[in-house]
């Protein structure tokens, strides 16, 4: 069967079009394998160093320059990074006052948390509370020792032995909410990978319906995963690239995610290419050649969009998209190279029992997708109302959203530190077991407390410590509300205004409270920041992929409004289903740059291989064929990374499960809706000037265009390449 004629390869130079399907060559591809194994049995050992260099210190979540982060830094002077973090223990009953049995567990325990506390510092406690229902002891420990989870678990320990009956014991404060949180990371990357690998390697099964071929994909995302883990380390260690466990978390499950979405749409092309072709090297080379530029497009908008995040202000998010970025990177290296190289290696044996047999035309007139074109065609402007509505709908459910959550709501399952500050606030002044911090010049210590004791909300202030030159005091700031409150940040902001006003005192207001106040801030100011420049960026991306203007503005706009109602949809499930109270400052934003660059990629799959179809058929046939070959290939990805996004909803963090299910419902609702309904519809419905102002474009002036002319105007376009 004769090879059906092919548009030229591109306007990429020879030497780079033999480099790019060098892995379907007969002998390239034994050198490829052979690169990839030396470099994984080389670098395997430095990929189980990425926890090394991963930064979970006080200012790792923080906005970069923010007050509070600055008090963070300034506190390192006082002990050197052995900054004081208390440990608080409470004592409580539900009903009845406290009794001498109580009182003496809590005098023993405070001698037996002698040895763990901070040298030179000392136990406070058993303070009572007023209501005589709690007592409470505070543990100073140094934050700099290594063996801080250790020393928490062993007073837990302590505290929970031989308690009197019906005497409620947790350990809580600043320490006890740094090592839960901590905690929530423990084993996070290899519990993540098993999960969606799990996932993958099922949908895998499923889609192909073959024993054999979903060990290749899974193999080279292996490869993709050891390269990733490698570079992120090397860069870390020495380009100061920011990881902390968070993006180190989610960085291997967008490896697999978008790694296992190339290699969908390579293998779809690849069997495409088999049915054509004798030679499966020359079936490799010409598949590399057609989908290579959608693949490394589609590459190129998710990195290039989540390394806009370098420009948020608050440090998680910077170092989420900046590394995000590397992992998509390093996934298009190993799916453009191992994963061809081994398909070709192999045989077509590989695709049992579906084997693709050339001279054998694939089966696509028929498919569900023609169906559905047939009817786009059909009613064209109907369709794409009709999915804008739809959307719209979705959308309007994020108007009500409530923003931000409290340290207690940040969990699915509360861990002891935050049951430990509900007893704290039932029983004692809430803001008594984590204090706002003020670090000023000692010069104007009294003054600077004299101003903060008069602002209201204020219960205490008391000096706490100086650094060892003397230049430098601390004071402790116990608020009359709950350190995560609203009422708790107006006094934040109230103590601000209060101490700046000090001539001379150059004071800094910091604490748990100032953290949340100033993250809350800077996530406002990211969304304005960093969303026009992820929007100006993948536009740019489209307007070269595509050659056009008008469809890249459509289809940018056809993501934003998918984005849209995937929040809408997002709010229900989080208020009626999941039952969480509010949506986390970080996820509108993140939740936006993973899907513009992950919704685009299914539209840059598609319109691609609609305007090569367009080319050759007219753009009406151009775009039912683009639909129908495309259909498959892209439903198979999208439910794949759906689902693996979909694995951070059983994570134990809150804010995790928002990001998986903001992504999931998402990239569902580019697949089924925008990509299969809404892009289409609008392509049919616009008709050919949807390529405008490319010749494609001004060639034809209806939706019925005549292909021989269209054919005759991008060729001479593609002659001048």
């Amino acid at each position: 069967m004769p090879a059906l004629p092919q548009p030229p390869a591109g306007r990429f130079p020879r030497s780079l079009r033999r480099l790019a399907t060098a892995p379907g060559g007969t002998r390239t591809k034994w050198l490829i394998l052979a690169v990839w194994l030396l470099l994984a049995l080389a670098l395997g050992p430095l990929a189980g160093k990425l926890g090394e260099v991963e930064d979970s210190g006080s200012n790792a979540f923080l906005p970069r320059g923010a007050e509070s982060a600055q008090v963070n830094t300034e506190l390192e002077k006082f002990r050197g990074k052995d900054e004081i973090m208390p440990a608080v223990a409470v004592y409580s009953r539900d009903e009845a006052r406290t009794t001498k049995a109580d009182a003496a567990k809590a005098r023993a325990d405070r001698a037996d948390f002698a040895e763990h506390a901070a040298k030179g510092e000392q136990i406070g406690g058993p303070v009572p509370a007023k209501d005589g229902k709690a007592l409470m002891v505070v543990v100073p420990l140094a934050s700099g020792d290594e063996g801080l989870s250790d020393t928490l678990e062993e007073i837990r320990t302590v505290a929970a032995a031989n308690a009197p009956p019906g005497l409620d014991v947790e350990v809580g404060g600043p320490a006890g909410s740094l090592i839960d949180s901590i905690k929530v990371f423990d084993n996070l990357d290899s519990t993540l990978m098993l999960a969606t690998g799990a996932v993958v390697t099922l949908l895998l099964l499923i889609t192909y319906r073959s024993p054999l071929l979903w060990l290749f994909p899974v193999l080279s995302v292996g490869f993709a995963a050891v390269l990733t883990q490698v570079a992120t380390y090397a860069l870390a260690k020495y380009a100061s690239l920011p990881v902390d466990p968070q993006s180190s978390g989610i960085l291997m499950v967008l490896v697999f995610g978008v790694g296992t979405d190339y290699a969908l749409l390579l293998i779809a092309r690849y069997r495409e290419e088999l049915h054509r072709h004798e030679d499966r090297h020359e079936a490799m080379r010409i598949a590399l050649r057609r989908s290579g530029p959608a693949i490394v497009a589609s590459a190129g908008t998710i990195a290039i969009g989540l390394a806009c995040l370098a420009f948020a202000d608050i440090n998680s998010s910077r170092s989420l998209g900046l590394v995000g970025a590397v992992g998509v990177v390093c996934a298009l290296l190993a799916m453009i190279t191992v994963l061809p190289a081994l398909l070709v290696a192999t045989g077509r044996w590989v695709f049992w029992p579906f084997v693709p047999r050339y001279g054998a035309q694939p089966r696509t007139a028929r498919t569900v997708w023609s169906r559905i074109g047939a009817l786009l065609e059909r009613r064209p402007r109907w369709s794409w109302l009709m999915s804008i509505g739809v959307t719209a709908v979705l959308a309007l459910s994020a108007a009500g959203i409530s923003m931000g959550l409290t340290q207690e709501e940040m969990y699915q399952d509360k861990p002891e530190s935050v049951v430990a500050q509900e007893k704290l606030a039932a029983h004692y002044p809430s803001g008594s077991s984590d204090p706002a911090t003020i670090v000023v010049k000692s010069d104007a210590r009294d003054e600077t407390r004299k101003a903060a004791s008069d602002v209201a909300g204020v219960e205490s202030v008391r000096v706490d410590d100086r650094t060892s030159d003397g230049a430098l005091t601390s004071l402790s700031v116990v608020l009359e509300h709950a350190p995560d409150s609203d009422a708790a940040k107006d006094t934040v902001d109230g103590l601000r205004d209060a101490v700046h006003r000090v001539d001379g005192a150059d004071a800094l207001v910091g604490g748990t409270t100032a953290e949340s106040l100033d993250t809350a801030r800077a996530a406002d100011s990211d969304l304005r920041t960093v969303i026009p420049i992820v929007l100006a960026v993948v536009l740019l991306v489209l307007v070269w992929l595509l050659r056009s203007l008008l469809a890249p503005l459509l289809l940018l706009a056809t993501v934003v409004l998918s984005y849209f109602g995937a929040l809408g949809a997002s709010n229900l499930l989080f208020t009626h289903v999941l039952g969480f109270a509010g949506v986390d400052h970080s996820t509108p934003l993140l939740g936006f740059v993973f899907l513009v660059a992950l919704g685009i990629d299914y539209n840059i799959f598609l319109m691609t291989r609609v305007r090569e179809e367009a080319v050759r058929q007219g753009h009406t046939k151009g775009v039912l064929a683009g639909l129908t070959s495309t259909g498959g290939v892209i439903t198979s990805a999208g439910i794949v990374l759906a689902a693996t996004f979909a694995v951070f909803a059983s994570m134990p963090l809150v804010t995790m499960a928002q990001m998986g299910v903001l992504v999931g419902i998402g990239v569902l609702l580019d697949t089924f809706l925008v990509r299969t309904v809404l892009v289409p519809s609008l392509a049919l419905d616009i008709g050919a000037r949807i390529w405008w102002p490319s010749r494609l474009g001004r060639t034809a002036g209806s939706r019925h265009d005549d292909a021989a002319a269209v054919r005759a105007g991008e060729e001479k376009e593609l002659q001048k390449v």
